[in-house]
């Protein structure tokens, strides 16, 4: 038997579909605004998958102004430079004159946004996967339920159930490449001469294509990203295979031997998501679900969370909320569109391995700060 939960007449109420980052930073930040909030998890808890992440000035200013952001400093780090490899030497170092970053991991950023989620008094529902969505104002759950909401917020994930459930136009494409995404103890101790404070992006074009990103994310815990061409068997090989990834990076062995002991790791190619649209009727998308973008400028999680951010407040304007969801996407959507598209271009050509490679278009989604809208550092 299906089963409705009707909104009320005195408080909004908002459905999210998706326990991720962008879902959680929607949650929070529609809660903030006085809206009673629901979000919908499917797992059996409210955990984060993956590895490690790179927060932007974007996204450390969502942090700020969802209330989480010294939680997600306390255990987080930013280095020196970001400096790029090709063949195991040095063809650039950026600092970008000090435009804020900062790498953590995964787990802990999602405590963060978790934690301040429970705070302000979202309701957190876990089992309760998402499976359609309808524009009038309502989500339908795998159970069967159908509960209705003023507003619906599909953050459901590159696939999302919510988006295909409604039909959006959309283009989705892969790259060549993929990556294993892992995380290992830092053995700075053991790593010999080099900067091993700074991001490393090490890069080799032959005799194979392969790639290491290591970036360190406390003083315990190393975020190490592969890359490999999908047709590689053994560089997208998982488990790791530790022989393939010592002959092109021997210095990195004691991290290597530790990654490949990691059984569940997992290869994923780069996918690129665009939408006609974001929202249709009461239903929003953020996140994944709207925009999925390859990694090569590190904004995935930070787009997601600016758009989840700025959607919140900007459906408290008085306009309908159609309207409303419509301004939304015409003034933040630029962006996002700007940063996928050379995400995808960097990641089609490598063409990151030439170092430099943040340059003032490339760290536009960076600069750009949700709270005041406006470009915070100069170019």
């Amino acid at each position: 038997m299906v089963s409705i939960n009707k909104t009320t007449d005195k408080t909004r109420v908002a459905q999210v579909a998706g326990g991720g980052f962008s879902g959680l930073t929607a949650a929070i930040a529609l809660r903030q605004n006085g809206w009673d909030v629901v979000l919908h998890e499917k797992s059996p808890e409210l955990r984060a998958f993956g590895a490690g992440i790179y927060l932007w000035h974007n996204g450390l200013r969502v942090l700020e102004g969802i209330g989480c952001l010294n939680e997600v400093l306390e255990d987080s780090f930013t280095p020196p430079a970001y400096e790029t490899w090709m063949h195991n030497k040095t063809v650039s170092k950026e600092t970008f004159n000090g435009l804020p970053w900062r790498i953590m991991t995964r787990a802990h950023l999602h405590d963060a946004l978790a934690n301040r989620a429970r705070e302000v008094g979202v309701e957190i529902r876990t089992n309760s996967e998402a499976v359609g969505a309808e524009a009038s104002g309502a989500l339908k759950l795998a159970s069967g339920e159908v509960v209705e909401g003023d507003l619906i917020v599909g953050a459901d994930g590159v696939g999302s159930k919510v988006r295909d459930s409604l039909g959006f136009e959309q283009e989705r494409w892969g790259a060549t490449d993929g990556i294993i995404r892992l995380i290992v103890p830092r053995h700075k101790d053991k790593l010999g001469h080099g900067e091993w404070d700074n991001t490393i992006d090490m890069w080799n074009h032959w005799p194979r294509v392969q790639r290491v990103l290591y970036s360190p994310c406390n003083d315990r815990e190393l975020y190490l990203g592969l890359m490999a061409p999908s047709a590689d068997p053994r560089g997208s090989k998982v488990p790791l295979d530790l022989e393939v990834w010592m002959e092109m990076f021997p210095f990195l062995e004691p991290c290597l031997v530790d990654a490949a002991k990691i059984k569940d790791a997992r290869y994923d190619t780069y996918q690129t998501t665009k939408l006609n649209t974001w929202s249709r009727g009461k239903v929003a998308l953020v996140g994944d679900a709207a925009h999925a973008m390859c990694p090569a400028l590190a904004q995935g999680a930070g787009c997601g969370m600016v758009n989840a951010f700025t959607l919140a407040q900007d459906i408290e304007t008085g306009a309908s909320l159609e309207d409303a969801l419509a301004d939304w996407e015409k003034a933040v959507r630029p962006i996002t569109d700007l940063t996928q598209k050379l995400s995808a271009d960097h990641a089609a050509n490598r063409t990151m391995s030439y170092g430099n490679g943040f340059t003032p278009e490339a760290l536009t989604a960076a600069r750009f700060d949700p709270i005041n809208r406006v470009y915070s550092w100069p170019q």
